[in-house]
């Protein structure tokens, strides 16, 4: 390449070239030039070169007179005085002739090629140090959009100049530890994509919160990407399976998420953009199909692989021809440089309230302090270091206060907006999307703000006692017991990706109902057993679904699939619903539906539900999302495990139903366990052997039923004790009995977490695995290391029952 050049279309740039045009442009041209073949689709545009913005800088003795300027900075004069004063000496000296002469011609060019005179480009900045590795630029300096015509792209080019010296980007650099005038810009022009009438996004190729490196996740708003990165909407997010991915038989997308995208950005009648407001219809579609979720995550791998490294990208659609484009790309700065030997965590210690407004989790940290209600950014010394910034929405402007503030709140915005990423990469907990923060929390008030309870961050009141842990993963010990983790959220399923455990000895079907169906499946089902409150409810609910048992098995499935995938390929046993009666009736359109019970805890539960007449149908749908998570997903680590089984007349009828709809033991590797929480479990333990393949003890329900004891009555507290020896033996009992015969034995409860020595009984009886809830999972590994060396010495090499299987790479279900 001739260094000497002012301009240079992208097809000749390559990723070498990050010093002369910046990350945004080199990366631009290596996807043009490299990936092209591959099928991703980069819209042609041209770059000026570090040597052209140096010629400006050179012209009049600028360069000399902005070096003074930073050096007042130095010497204590005001951020916004000395950017006010290089900006405006940038603007006052005019472009070089050359570099206006060959900006004017590649212009032209693009537009011959393009068969239209004057044709509409994006004008964006990006600087020569920009979006390496080690850190990001993003938003730093300015973009516009919508240009039109030589006198306007000239005037944009200058002031993109001008934005290397935007408050934001001056203090962002002294943060970064860089020399101002070793920066230089570049300001690429692209051809503009459309997506005014169609829509646009960002794509990351891991999971921006925690790191997690086999998804592919992708945000999604109507109109011009600006609002999405700005923070002004609530995007739709589609989360893609990357080893799913890889197999085109099968449905990698394992959850969506509609946003409200309450307002878009389109063109302005007389050039660049203005925002309006999106119709209800717009607000509860999809922005994406299935197929362009699909597609761009497809390039997205690409990018990934091309260039090794986790990737941060922009795509937009085109709303006259529908074509799919990627308009930047970066390598990901935040969650690739975090330790990954090391586990983070915080948790309340103080019992929360309910929370004065919730939205997306940022982070997993929590923050308190004083509240900052601010509509724009003020002078820092006006922000108390320490204080909770809340807003309406940030912008780069905002980003000195941000780096203030102990935790950060906004009423618009989703996990790729500009909040969202500045948050992560200064490690401050922020709660965006609120919806209402603005308006619920008033200025001065003590707040606690926590991104440590799953997907969902909540701001309380008052100022709540919390801890901070780190756990080295290298000093986890190994064990040949499998320490299993108990998982019910989905949304924070991801967080926990890091800890080396075995898989998931128990998912909660009930969970995901619960928090994220939130409806009776009967209720779907016959909505005219409904009353005009309930039906109204669920038709709200279920808005967009023309099938609203569909809406039930999407959530279900997105749900499952989540956890699944957190694990994969290790085990992840799932729990079909274990709701009492009274539970049950609690959903939404859940009372027509269930009897009132005067003991739920051995009422109708479990097993007994599955093939009766008054749930049935809604067992189906549960089989129906569990089959398209292991046929249609490819995840096939997903074991069936059937709760409160009684009888073994009741296993054969619901192997029945399940195997009626689609799930037949030994199918596509379909592994169907029982809980092991009655007695009839244990005496008749080679019996249940021969129709499930593998048991979980559950330890409150064999205590309860063993012993006689309501576990939910305090009066009755002090009998019920899961070391009774009644319980321990039947434990003894069930674990060679099931293991003679070739079957898995496990156990999920609280116990082993808060007493050793139950573990140390457990690892004693030869158990296969414990599973527990993640935040005691270290401490159970040591403690069942520490069994496991007192009962087999150094070597631990005694032999066990059948072992846990990893699954197979995904495939498609070949019934």
């Amino acid at each position: 390449m001739d260094s000497t050049r002012r301009v240079i279309p992208f097809a000749e740039l390559g990723r070498q070239d990050v010093g002369s045009v910046g990350g945004k442009n080199a990366s631009l041209g290596e996807m043009t030039a490299h990936l092209a073949d591959a099928g991703v689709r980069v819209p042609p545009g041209f770059a000026t070169t570090a040597d052209a913005y140096g010629e400006l800088l050179d012209g009049h003795g600028l360069r000399g007179r902005i070096e003074e300027q930073i050096g007042r900075l130095h010497e204590g004069a005001a951020l916004d005085e000395v950017g006010a004063a290089i900006r405006s000496m940038t603007l006052a000296e005019p472009l070089p002739p050359g570099l206006r002469a060959e900006i004017v011609s590649a212009y032209e060019q693009l537009g011959r090629d393009q068969g239209r005179e004057d044709p509409e480009v994006a004008v964006r900045s990006s600087a020569t140090a920009e979006d390496l590795p080690e850190a990001s630029f993003a938003g730093q300096q300015e973009t516009y959009l919508n240009v039109r015509g030589t006198a306007r792209l000239l005037e944009s080019v200058h002031r993109c100049y001008a934005s290397l010296y935007t408050d934001r980007a001056i203090d962002y650099r002294e943060r970064m530890g860089f020399d101002h005038l070793q920066v230089a810009l570049s300001v690429g022009v692209q051809t503009m994509v459309r997506s005014d009438l169609a829509g646009a996004g960002v794509i990351f190729t891991l999971d921006p919160e925690s790191g997690f490196p086999e998804v592919i996740v992708i945000s999604a708003a109507f109109g011009l990407g600006e609002t999405v990165v700005s923070g002004q909407v609530d995007p739709d997010e589609y989360t893609v399976f990357k080893p799913s991915l890889k197999d085109p038989e099968l449905d990698p997308l394992i959850d969506v998420r509609v946003g409200a995208k309450r307002r878009k950005a389109v063109y302005a009648e007389h050039g660049l953009t203005r925002t309006v407001d999106t119709t209800p219809e717009e607000r509860s579609q999809r922005v994406l199909t299935d197929t362009e979720v699909r597609l761009l995550a497809d390039w997205a791998l690409t990018v990934e692989g091309h260039y090794s490294c986790p990737m941060d990208l922009e795509w937009a659609k085109d709303g006259l021809t529908g074509d799919l484009w990627i308009v930047q790309a970066r390598p990901e700065t935040v969650q690739s440089r975090r330790a990954a030997s090391t586990l983070r965590r915080c948790r309340l210690t103080a019992m929360p309230r309910t929370p004065l407004v919730d939205g997306t989790a940022v982070g997993e940290a929590i923050g308190s302090g004083p509240v900052v209600l601010l509509d724009t950014p003020v002078d820092l010394d006006r922000f108390p270091a320490g204080g909770v910034l809340v807003t309406g929405i940030t912008d780069p402007d905002w980003e000195p206060i941000m780096k203030r503030a102990s935790a950060i709140v906004t009423d618009h915005g989703g996990r790729t907006s500009h909040a969202a990423i500045v948050s992560r990469e200064l490690g401050v907990p922020a709660v965006v999307g609120t919806g209402r923060a603005t308006h619920a929390l008033h200025d001065g008030q003590k707040v606690t703000v926590s991104c440590a309870e799953g997907g969902r961050g909540k701001v309380y009141d008052g100022l709540l006692a919390y801890e901070e842990t780190e756990t080295d993963l290298a000093d986890i010990p190994a064990t040949r017991t499998h320490v299993m983790l108990n998982l019910a959220d989905p949304s924070a399923a991801f967080r926990w990706w890091r800890l080396p455990a075995d898989g998931v000895g128990l998912a909660r079907l009930e969970f995901i109902v619960a928090h994220q169906v939130k409806v009776h499946p009967m209720a779907l089902l016959h909505p005219e057993r409904l009353d005009h409150a309930d039906r109204c409810a669920v038709d709200q609910l279920t808005e967009g679904y023309l099938d609203r048992t569909r809406y039930f098995t999407d959530r279900l499935a997105y749900g499952i699939a989540r956890i699944a995938a957190s694990r994969w390929p290790a085990p992840v046993v799932v729990r079909t619903s274990d709701f009492k009666t009274n539970e049950y009736a609690r959903l939404l359109g859940g009372r027509p539906f269930e009897p009132v019970e005067a003991n739920p805890m051995i009422g109708w539960r479990g097993a007994s539900r599955y093939y009766s007449d008054g749930y049935r149908e809604g067992f189906a749908l549960e089989c129906r999302a569990l089959r398209r998570v292991r046929d249609d997903m490819g995840l096939t680590n997903v074991i069936v495990m059937i709760p409160f089984c009684r009888t073994l007349d009741e296993a054969d009828r619901v192997l029945e139903v399940m195997t009626e709809e689609g799930l037949r033991r030994g199918e596509n590797g379909l592994k169907a366990y029982v809980m092991a929480e009655i007695p009839a479990n244990v005496i008749l333990a080679e019996d249940f052997a021969e129709r499930f393949d593998g048991f979980s003890i559950g330890s409150n329900d064999l205590t309860q039923l063993t012993l006689g004891v309501d576990r939910d009555s305090e009066a009755l507290a002090h009998v019920f004790d899961e070391t009774d020896p009644a319980v321990t033996r039947s434990i003894e009992t069930l674990v060679p009995r099931a293991q003679s015969v070739g079957r898995m034995v496990g156990l999920c409860g609280q116990r082993p977490s808060d007493d050793p020595a139950f573990t140390e009984f457990l690892v004693k009886t030869g158990i296969d695995s414990i599973s527990v809830a993640p935040d005691s999972f270290a401490v159970v590994k040591q403690h069942v290391a520490a069994a496991e060396l007192a009962r087999y010495g150094e070597g631990r090499t005694a032999p066990s029952g059948t072992r846990w299987p990893q699954a197979e790479q995904p495939s498609p279900s070949r019934q």
